[in-house]
């Protein structure tokens, strides 16, 4: 049996909201930050790679944090 191509699969980060709570909780976890002192600067959704981008600000600093939407991971987290 042949398992559905990656454009049929359903999608794990369907939502705004979902990608948010994901990208707070990696920057919970590499920094060590209270997910109430995070702000969500920006959202964009990557119609061609399935991939959401979040930028958050935390402290004196900002981060965006790109995951994959089909296996709802995060791709990585780059300081900005």
């Amino acid at each position: 049996m042949m398992a559905p191509g990656i454009g049929l699969m359903k999608k794990r980060l369907e939502t705004e909201k979902q990608a948010i709570v994901l990208a707070v909780s990696g920057i919970v976890k590499k920094y060590g930050v209270a997910p109430v002192d995070i702000t969500t600067l920006e959202t964009k959704y990557d119609d061609e790679l399935g991939d959401w981008y979040v930028a958050l600000g935390f402290a004196d600093k900002r981060a965006v944090v790109r995951m994959d939407s089909v296996h709802a991971t995060i791709s990585e987290i780059n300081e900005i």
